[in-house]
């Protein structure tokens, strides 16, 4: 199936997806799933929208992944007011279990292109159902947006609300530079230990030498005292001899 050299119209593409899908015996789903990844990668994204709303008319792919490529391919191809259309007629009324990914999304899109009012309507949305945002730049682009609109007590409140995910964010990130020196004092702490383990072998290895050493010569005085005494004590008896012969 070629779908990069067609014409620039809605007909020739669905043309053209009706006559391939007319000899499958079911719908190819994960073919036109492939199809849209390498427009995607192709930063083909009018023709990717195209396709995603020809499989969604044939009542196929209604699934969040499928939702979130055609809000995405909305943006890049920028268009956000198509995507918020959409978001509220697919997704915006059913916020309790819309995953945050898709969220996340479409509160960039909000921000990026200044529409502020529908930022802070949909995070009251989330807010009601009780949906604590996971990353700090959502919480961000919140306190942005109320601001600009002059909200600043709304602001504060957000910021105070969700204190505890920035520093949570911050906690579960890291600091590289801090693990890095980390890393280096504990290598360093290491080299150091091994270098003392290393002097107090030497040690014990040396006073084992030592010890050794001196009982060596205990022994070897101990060998040479008895072999004095006993001359000591013949050249006595031969002194008493001579005394008796005289």
């Amino acid at each position: 199936m070629q779908l990069l050299g067609l014409k620039e119209s809605k007909e020739a593409v669905y043309g053209t997806l009706d006559a391939w899908v007319a000899w499958e015996q079911r719908f190819p789903l994960a073919s036109l799933r492939i199809a849209v990844g390498t427009l995607e990668k192709g930063q083909e994204w009018h023709r990717v929208i195209q396709v995603l709303k020809w499989i969604l008319s044939k009542g196929q792919g209604n699934t969040m992944g499928v939702y979130r490529q055609l809000i995405n391919a909305l943006d890049k191809d920028n268009r956000p007011e198509e995507a918020h259309n959409f978001w509220m007629k697919k997704i915006g009324t059913d916020l309790h279990s819309v995953p945050w990914t898709l969220c996340t999304l479409m509160i960039s899109i909000y921000y990026r292109n200044n529409m502020l009012e529908r930022l802070v309507k949909l995070f009251k949305g989330l807010q009601s159902y009780d949906r604590k945002p996971q990353d700090k730049l959502v919480i961000q682009k919140v306190a942005d947006a109320y601001e600009m609109l002059g909200l600043l007590e709304e602001k504060n409140r957000v910021l105070e609300k969700y204190n505890d995910l920035y520093l949570f964010t911050e906690k579960r990130r890291g600091n590289p530079k801090k693990s890095k020196k980390a890393s280096q004092k504990k290598l360093e702490s290491s080299v150091e230990r091994n270098q003392t383990e290393t002097y107090d072998e030497e040690s014990n290895t040396k006073g084992v030498q030592m010890s050794s050493s001196i009982q060596s010569s205990t022994m070897d005085d101990a060998r040479i005292l008895p072999c004095t005494q006993q001359n000591k004590k013949i050249d006595l008896i031969e002194t008493v001899h001579r005394m008796i012969r005289s």
